[in-house]
């Protein structure tokens, strides 16, 4: 559970159409995005070290790291404008502590958000506290930082989740939101679209950047990692999913409009909560409560993004793990004061877009749709036969899935991809 399920697929959902929106997004976890998450453990498994380095012991003396050094800069990319966000859970996690959500109406909420996030100098300011604490939970570990609190409070956060969406399709008005979300209107769907879609689970689903190659060097040998990278998707979209309904059906029943804002959730939540059996004290409680774990979520995510970087300079270049997460965080802060101010301090846009908007497009649209395209392409052509059902099935029995995976990474998926970003080319973003 990150900001990919709360923040992101909400937003874009808004912004694209709804129900056409969720159908090419969930295809493309299924047909796509576990295929791409098998391939990624494979790697790491097989190379036993971040993804550029995983790439030189599998394929030495040949171009493929390039590959690995693609993924790692989108890391860069996401973490610019992720800690943005994430910094917007840090300071609502704040007001809330303060009762500031307590004072204002369902009318109120959105203005508020707007306020706060065309600030000249609060958004950097806890865009910066966000990714030192980042950078501090990767000098510990994560599994004696993160991990121990995820394990506790993911849970609670994902029974908020489920209390929000129980309590918004109860509101007045609701059913409009319910058929935005589940009723695909098939006109709004555009290459565009597709590509928004694709990028956006590749984002929630973390893969294309290099993150799961990571973290499958650290896999234990009997793992079974395609049934894991199955039980790790079908949450993720479930979660997604969940969140959408307690979103769209508050954003049409509070009168909000779903592609209006960035931050939907942050927008509707508070006011949800006022309508929650209580009083104010409850009222106050659940609104700190859940954006307190919003941002612990928030932070697994950028963990899990900073550790990628952070094993590779380590690993490749001897960096001294104490001070590289910091070094990098550093770098990763700079590259989202931009994104931060271009939404209302200071007007930063390219290509008719705020800075804030390009960087998640070419995040999204480019980085991780092509890095997802390199990682299938090496595990299909690259890697032998196998080397595939080692790192599947140690034990040497061949999975019984295993047609059908190389049929999928070997033709289906990279041609969807290909096929998808050149039909967005030609249409124009």
């Amino acid at each position: 559970m990150g900001l990919g399920n709360i923040w992101n697929f909400p937003y874009m959902t808004g912004k694209n159409g709804g129900g056409a929106f969720l159908l090419i997004y969930v295809l493309a976890i299924v047909v796509i995005g576990v295929p791409i998450m098998i391939s990624e453990f494979i790697i790491g498994r097989r190379g036993k070290r971040n993804i550029i380095g995983s790439l030189k012991s599998l394929a030495p003396h040949t171009q493929w790291h390039w590959a690995g050094w693609f993924c790692v800069t989108a890391c860069f990319l996401i973490l610019g404008f992720y800690g943005v966000i994430a910094g917007w859970s840090f300071a609502h996690a704040a007001k809330a502590l303060g009762g500031v959500f307590n004072t204002l109406g369902a009318a109120q909420m959105e203005a508020h958000f707007l306020r706060h996030i065309a600030h000249p100098f609060w958004p950097v300011i806890w865009h910066f506290l966000f990714m030192t604490a980042t950078a501090a939970i990767v000098v510990v570990g994560i599994r004696q930082g993160i991990e121990r609190f995820s394990k506790i409070f993911m849970p609670v956060l994902l029974s908020i989740l489920v209390l929000l969406a129980i309590r918004s399709v109860t509101l007045n008005g609701a059913a409009a939101g319910l058929s935005f979300l589940f009723q695909p209107d098939f006109s709004m769907i555009s290459a565009q679209t597709i590509l928004v879609a694709l990028g956006a689970a590749f984002f929630s689903l973390g893969i294309g950047n290099g993150v799961m190659v990571t973290f499958g060097s650290y896999l234990r040998d009997d793992t079974e990692i395609g049934g894991m990278a199955l039980k790790v998707s079908v949450t993720d979209t479930a979660v997604a999913i969940i969140a959408g309904v307690a979103i769209f059906p508050a954003v049409f029943a509070l009168g909000y409009a779903p592609a209006d804002s960035t931050g939907l959730a942050f927008i509707t939540v508070p006011s949800v909560f006022q309508s929650v059996p209580g009083g104010a004290l409850m009222h106050y409680v659940l609104t700190l409560l859940f954006f307190l774990l919003l941002s612990i979520a928030a932070l697994t995510s950028s963990v899990a993004t900073l550790e990628v970087v952070v094993a590779t300079v380590t690993e490749e270049f001897g960096m001294d793990r104490r001070r590289a997460p910091f070094f990098i965080a550093g770098i990763m802060f700079l590259i989202g004061v931009p994104c931060a101010l271009s939404l209302g301090a200071v007007p930063i846009n390219v290509l008719g877009m705020a800075f804030f908007d390009f960087v998640i497009l070419l995040v999204e649209g480019l980085f991780l749709p092509v890095g997802g395209l390199l990682i299938v392409t090496f595990v299909g052509w690259r890697l032998t036969k196998q080397d595939v059902v080692s790192a599947l099935a140690p034990d040497g029995d061949k999975p019984w899935y295993l047609s059908g995976y190389l049929v999928l990474i070997r033709f289906v998926v990279p041609v969807l991809i290909v096929a998808v970003l050149i039909k967005t080319l030609i249409d124009g973003l």
